[in-house]
């Protein structure tokens, strides 16, 4: 029988599994492989070309929207290659698999004085996955995304190529970014940040309006560590953009601080010494509709202006960092549709513009974000990198059954406005972005430059995700 009438390979449907992001808004069904090991990784490619098939990389599956998951494709789920294989407790560089996960980084280093570079909110991402994405932190505006802290990396390419990658190499930038489509990261070798305490001296500054919120953070940018505000997006007239302002300033202690030991830094089970998290979601998905919002929206604001503002604590770096970590399942409070996060990244002397007019947007469809956060952050070199010098807002918006249009419309909409200032979009969060905003917010030549390395690393397009055909970015020469 010739090659071309051969049979296609099948998969065994014992493999089917339904994923979805972690905004559980986007699902779909795929054949699950968890490699162990880089020849599990080319035996995937090689059934995935015998199938006819494509292949969708997943990490801790934190993207929230579709960036993980691949209709009918072969899911690689990276989190068993999680391996550390050394760590230098002098230098701080440490070399391990692309599971391994933001928790181990700091796990591994905390007591010898070594934190990770850049963290997200949760600890649960692995490496590989937030490479892909080039996860920043609330010192981005300092520190910049994760991407600028990796020494080299291993890349297997669907070419059959294992390349290792410096920040000199051609296609680092083009691979660091590209939503797990360009190669798959099997090795990281990464720079740790030295800390002297296991603790932070925060400042908590309660704002009035959009004038004191980018105020203060342009007064703490020259001497602050970690910078973050909340944004109660209720707030209307002279009180839009009201919300809480923290920045994060190391401490020194002597060297072996107790403050850097595991037991120090554990976020603890309980509320108040008794009341168990695992069932708090239950608690807040009663709250999760636009009225009692509105209401715990105004009390955090009250409470913040009452309440030690202005007045440095002590704040572990584990709780000061993974705040999306203190509730446990707290995503299952937006049951039964999900939610998604809409985060975008405007120029400094745009942004204040912007955000307000998407906070007035929401305020008149009545779909008003239910937690907002601010960053502020700074360019970078990296091809789809969401970097850009100004800030970012983030916006957490419930699904219901009547609502999702509604949402997608105000998600278009607010593209419009960022898109015209010159901003980026995360890949990482999104859930709605059209390809054409896309192209917008990157430019043609990026993408250009992408399908040039597609065609080099990838060139039978293995490499795919919801995301990559929502967005355009699924064949080659599109």
């Amino acid at each position: 029988m010739s090659e071309d009438h051969q049979e296609k390979r099948v998969i065994p449907n014992s493999r089917m599994a339904r994923l979805e992001g972690f905004g559980r808004n986007l699902g779909a069904d795929g054949y699950v492989f968890r490699p162990y090991h880089i020849s599990d990784i080319k035996d995937a490619f090689q059934m995935a070309r015998e199938a006819g098939m494509q292949i969708t990389l997943r990490g801790a599956g934190r993207s929230y929207g579709d960036a993980n998951i691949g209709s009918e494709c072969i899911i690689l789920d990276l989190c068993r290659m999680n391996q550390i294989y050394s760590f230098n407790r002098k230098t701080g560089e440490i070399d391990c698999g692309a599971g391994v996960t933001i928790e181990q980084l700091w796990r591994t280093g905390m007591e010898d004085g070594w934190w990770p570079p850049v963290v997200s909110g949760t600890m649960a991402p692995t490496l590989g996955g937030a490479l892909a994405m080039n996860i920043h932190g609330k010192n981005a505006f300092a520190a910049g995304t994760l991407g600028e802290h990796v020494i080299e990396m291993d890349v297997f390419c669907p070419n059959g190529d294992i390349r290792t990658l410096t920040p000199a190499s051609p296609l680092f930038s083009a691979v660091i970014s590209s939503a797990g489509l360009l190669g798959v990261i099997t090795r990281v070798k990464l720079q740790m940040k030295r800390i002297s305490s296991g603790d932070l001296r925060v400042l908590p500054i309660s704002c009035k309006n959009w004038e004191e919120q980018f105020a203060a953070f342009e007064e703490n940018r020259e001497s602050a560590d970690y910078m973050v505000a909340w944004i109660d997006t209720f707030g209307r007239g002279e009180q839009a953009g009201r919300g809480l302002f923290h920045a994060g300033f190391y401490t020194q202690e002597p060297p072996h601080s107790p403050t850097l030991h595991p037991d120090h830094q554990d976020l603890p089970d309980t509320i108040l010494g008794f009341f168990p998290k695992s069932v708090v979601w239950r608690f807040l998905k009663k709250f999760n509709n636009r009225f009692c919002m509105r209401m715990l929206n105004w009390a955090k604001h009250v409470s913040g202006r009452l309440l030690g503002n202005g007045r440095p604590h002590l704040q572990s770096m584990v709780g000061f960092s993974f705040l999306l970590d203190y509730v446990p399942n707290w995503r299952r409070a937006y049951e039964p549709y999900g939610f998604i996060q809409y985060q975008s990244f405007v120029p400094e002397e745009f942004a204040r513009e912007v955000f307000r007019q998407m906070v007035e947007m929401q305020q008149v469809r009545k779909l008003e974000s239910f937690l907002a956060v601010m960053k502020r952050h700074r360019s970078d070199g990296f091809l789809f990198s969401h970097g850009v010098d100004g800030y970012s807002l983030a916006l957490d918006f419930k699904l219901t059954k009547k609502n999702r249009a509604a949402i997608w419309q105000l998600a278009h909409d607010m593209n419009g406005l960022v898109v015209k200032a010159g901003g980026r979009f995360y890949l990482a969060k999104d859930s709605t972005l059209r390809s054409e905003d896309f192209v917008l917010s990157v430019g043609k030549e990026a993408v250009a430059q992408f399908f040039r390395a597609k065609r080099e690393l990838d060139p039978d397009n293995l490499l795919t995700s919801n995301l990559a055909k929502r967005i355009g970015l699924d064949a080659p020469g599109g």
